[in-house]
């Protein structure tokens, strides 16, 4: 009898904690929490740059703006991710950052511009302040000469740093100020030219 009344217990605290569970969402619906088959997931969004995520730009672009904002969070003038950067350009940017002390980065959905670059919003947080900037990326392509007069010329591509342009660092107090009167701004940041 001790074990029936056990396992009652048992199961009805696990019906409860389900039910604890369906309450804690709310009204959100399902279709908002997982992406259905075939649509695309559903990325965050951050209050200063908007959207975070690949966007449309393509995956290889989206994975070198990582490689380069990870470089520039380590201000190590030597990372990988900043080797494409021009030496003069990458300690101007690094100097730029000592001030805020960086910690994290979070880059923003890429877009193709007009005049075929890629561009990515990104955000590089320190500890008590952050800075904004844009990062315009651009696909080069070069022909391969063969070595043997018989094989065809082949071609390929990489992606390479055109610019970054920074704005002025901003406090995180500065930063909510701003995105409190944003909130009701469906476009929460404006591309930089």
């Amino acid at each position: 009898m001790r074990i029936f009344c056990f396992i009652c217990v048992f199961l009805s605290l696990a019906v409860f904690s389900q039910a604890q569970d369906q309450v804690y969402r709310g009204s959100i619906p399902e279709e908002l929490l997982r992406p259905k088959q075939g649509e695309a997931a559903h990325y965050p969004v951050d209050i200063v740059i908007g959207e975070l995520g690949r966007g449309s730009a393509p995956d290889a672009a989206y994975s070198f703006a990582k490689s380069i904002a990870a470089g520039l969070v380590s201000v190590n003038m030597e990372h990988p991710g900043l080797s494409v950067i021009n030496a003069d350009l990458r300690a101007d940017y690094l100097v730029e950052l000592q001030d805020i002390y960086p910690i994290n980065y979070r880059v923003g959905g890429g877009r193709e511009e007009a005049d075929g670059a890629v561009s990515f919003m990104i955000r590089i947080i320190g500890r008590e302040s952050g800075i904004v900037g844009e990062l315009f990326l651009r696909y080069v392509t070069r022909q391969i000469q063969p070595e043997n007069e018989g094989n065809e010329i082949r071609t390929a591509g990489s992606w390479k740093f055109e610019e970054l342009i920074f704005e002025e660092a901003r406090s995180r107090e500065e930063e909510r100020q701003s995105e409190s009167l944003q909130r009701f701004d469906f476009s929460p940041y404006e591309r930089f030219f």
